[in-house]
């Protein structure tokens, strides 16, 4: 049996306490590995690895970081093919979108490139009677990150990239489920040329969370997860006085307003909907097309769609999705569907009980739908986080806004119109952290920010572009005089700037 370590100080390490972890193949239902659950021991030998390392790399020149970032991006798409087969094999994504997620964690490294550019302080000169002001932006120390299953590449090169780039030592949490790609992910940074201790990897549970946020040399964690975590983690992070970013969940709208092009529609909904499995919390579950001849319009459309795809096995490079993570998640999505059946929304495809024939014990969940939707039901307020998707209709534009502006989630939203006047006002007043306008998983490029409103993030900052690098530094403000002649007689008087 395989057994997956830590990363600690350029080498694997194990892990202590004894207790491990099950590592399956969605594919097949098997277990193919076991990984070490950490204790606060081996989340301290790492924080001690790091914060030995951050003196040195902190003092390392700009440039000389984005080397190590330049050729970190080359070892990754060198090795591409392994770590996508690699990340399918655990995760159960399709391999195209097993490369996708590797890529899109790619593009926040190739502007973590750019670092010494982003990290220029101000400078103003004469701000006073030879008095000039100036400030810099330097690395915090030991910082942490904890990961979720859905995406185990692109998650985490979101935060070290940023981190690592901008001079910090960095501890990753991944999550139990899919371990592997973060680990070979820091084997790769060593080799790229980062010195030991750097990148760290901690594999575990709750344990290793809770050693993460009482851990007094960890000076940031940035999260993302579920939203009854997330809090978790920014109230009791913040209170043992750390930086937190703590991204949550998500339910997010796809509005269709009748001058749409529902042809396109439907192909954007289809992919955002049930791509990798629905696990995405930028996925696009609920559809709201406004006025009954756009819902029934848009539903007539969507059910061959939905019966023409096709679910198989990672490899399959003709399939669409995959299985989902777990054999818990499995029944979990499926009990939504039953809930859903049972609150009273018309379940149009039902995707239990759905084998795969020759992987008949994998974690296949058909492609669901449901139409007739309400707020009150669970369903609808809670996130599935699977191949469901659910048609809520409205009468009208503003009660299409008021359902996203409304739910205790505000992560994405997209509005599906040739109207730019409709989409404007809908992009203004939407109560959603980001939106998509005819893009329908509007996930900013990587030199923008990431980050949802509500119960989809907690903290005051976004994931990677600028934002990430401000959540990754501290800004030191120097003012300066240099007198002339002799200053011995002369006392300093706060100058008033006149």
């Amino acid at each position: 049996m395989r057994a997956i370590q830590n990363f600690i100080n350029g080498k694997s390490a194990l892990a202590d306490g004894g207790r491990v972890g099950v590592v399956f193949n969605p594919n097949t239902g098997a277990q193919q590995a076991e990984v070490g659950l950490s204790n606060a021991k081996s989340v301290d030998d790492a924080v001690q690895s790091a914060a030995k390392a951050f003196p040195g790399w902190a003092a390392t020149n700009p440039q000389r970081r984005a080397r190590v970032m330049f050729a970190f991006k080359q070892l990754v798409e060198k090795n591409m093919d392994e770590l996508a087969h690699l990340l399918s094999s655990e995760h159960g994504k399709v391999i195209a979108d097993s490369k996708g997620d590797i890529q899109r964690g790619l593009e926040v490294i190739e502007f973590a490139c750019g670092i010494p550019h982003a990290l220029k302080g101000e400078y103003t000169e004469g701000a006073g009677p030879g008095i000039d002001v100036y400030s810099m932006r330097q690395p915090l120390g030991v910082v942490a990150g904890i990961t979720p299953f859905n995406f185990p590449a692109m998650i985490p090169m979101w935060m070290f990239g940023i981190a690592i780039a901008t001079g910090n030592t960095f501890i990753l949490k991944p999550s139990e489920k899919d371990p592997s790609v973060p680990v070979r992910l820091a084997e790769l940074m060593m080799e790229a040329g980062a010195p030991e201790g750097v990148l760290n990897v901690v594999h575990g549970d709750k344990e290793a969370v809770d050693a993460i946020i009482a851990h007094p040399e960890i000076k940031a964690i940035s999260f993302v997860g579920s939203s009854d975590i997330a809090h978790y983690i920014y109230s009791h992070g913040t209170a043992n006085g750390k930086r937190v970013q703590a991204m949550g969940g998500a339910k997010n709208h796809g509005i269709v307003l009748p001058d749409a092009d529902l042809d396109q529609v439907v192909k954007d909904l289809v992919g955002a909907a049930y791509g990798s499995a629905g696990e995405r919390c930028m996925a696009l579950p609920v559809v709201v097309p406004v006025g009954k001849k756009t819902a029934d319009d848009l539903r007539e459309r969507l059910i061959p769609e939905i019966e023409k795809l096709k679910v198989g096995i990672s490899t399959d490079a003709d399939a669409q999705y995959g299985p989902v993570v777990s054999l818990a998640h499995k029944r979990k999505v499926e009990d939504y569907i039953g809930l859903g059946a049972k609150e009273g929304a018309e379940l149009v495809r039902d995707g239990r009980g759905f084998k795969l024939q020759g992987y008949e014990e994998g974690f296949f969940v058909g492609p669901t739908l449901f139409d007739k939707v309400t707020t009150e039901m669970r369903t609808y307020k809670e996130e599935i986080f699977g191949p469901v998707l659910q048609i809520m209709r409205a009468e009208n534009f503003e009660e299409a806004l008021a359902l996203p502006s409304q739910h205790q989630y505000g992560n994405g939203v997209a509005i599906f119109t040739r109207n730019g006047r409709a989409a404007r006002e809908f992009a203004q007043r939407v109560n959603v952290g980001m939106v998509g306008i005819n893009v329908p998983i509007p996930v900013p490029v990587a030199y923008h920010t990431f980050g949802g409103w509500k119960r989809s993030a907690f903290g005051d900052t976004n994931q990677h572009g600028m934002e990430g690098v401000k959540f990754y530094t501290k800004v030191k403000t120097v003012t300066a005089r240099w007198p002339e002649g002799d200053v011995g007689d002369q006392s300093f008087v706060i100058p008033t700037m006149r």
